[in-house]
Parts: structure tokens; sequence; C-alpha cells
């Protein structure tokens, strides 16, 4: 058999092992490796050349090609919208808040607010966090 067939079967099991690993992304830069290494040895015929092909394309991968791969495949964090996205942030409390009613300035808009604890009472000018959004309501603490 060919040598670069057997470099075609170890960049196979190699892609192999890498789906059974879940996505680590060490033996698919082996395998590219392997690959390279198949390439040359068809092209030259040569032992040292292939091997010279497989270190240089493997270490290529895994110092080039896998970090950046890495980054673009991890999965993106979740984007938040509408009113999800306000949970989190602050605002500045322009009407006294009590736990039954209240008015912040929340991203430029005026939102009616309640006391998330239910008992605080927050002062006009107080920098709030928004925990929680409640149809229109915004449940706030300091």
């Amino acid at each position: 058999m060919d040598p670069w067939l057997w470099w075609a079967i170890a960049a196979a099991g190699l892609v192999v092992a890498e789906i059974l690993t879940g996505g680590a992304l060490i033996f698919a830069m082996l395998a590219f490796g392997s690959v390279l290494a198949g390439i040359a040895s068809a092209a030259t015929g040569s032992v040292a050349i292939s091997l010279a092909a497989f270190a240089g394309g493997s270490l290529l991968g895994l110092l080039g090609i896998r970090p950046v791969a890495r980054r673009h495949l991890k999965s993106p964090r979740e984007v938040r919208s509408g009113v999800a996205a306000l949970v989190g942030t602050s605002a500045v409390v322009i009407e006294p808040v009590d736990g039954r009613d209240g008015r912040i300035k929340l991203a430029g808009e005026i939102w009616s607010a309640r006391a998330f604890d239910g008992d605080s009472l927050i002062e006009p000018g107080s920098t709030v966090w928004v925990l929680e959004i409640d149809g229109a309501t915004a449940l706030v603490s300091e």
C-alpha cells in the first residue's frame, strides 16, 4: 500500500477521534497534519518530507488555526432583547419608589417601578438596579 494512503487512513481515524471526543480540535489539527503529510508523500515519496509536513502542519494547526477556530465555535452569549435586555441595568429614581408605586428613568424613558422587596422606600435621585420587569413595571432595588 502506498504511504500516502496510510496518511489518509490516519487522517480519517483522527477525524473520527475528534468527533468522539467532543470538539477540543486537537485531533482535527493532527488530522490536518496527516492530510499535509499524505499530500507530501504522494508528491515526493520521501518519508522525511512526509514526517516534516505532518509535524509542521500539526503545529500550525495546534498553534495557529485551533485558537481561531475555537473562538468561532464557542456558542454566542445569549442575546437579550426587548424588556429582558433591561434586567440588570441601572436606573435613576424620579419619584419615590416603594412597594406599591414609583417612577424611574430607565434607558431614557420614564417607567413605573416598585421596590423589589416590597418594603423599601427609595428616594428620588437614587440609583437603582432593575431586577425584574413585571408587565410595564420595573421591580428595582438599591
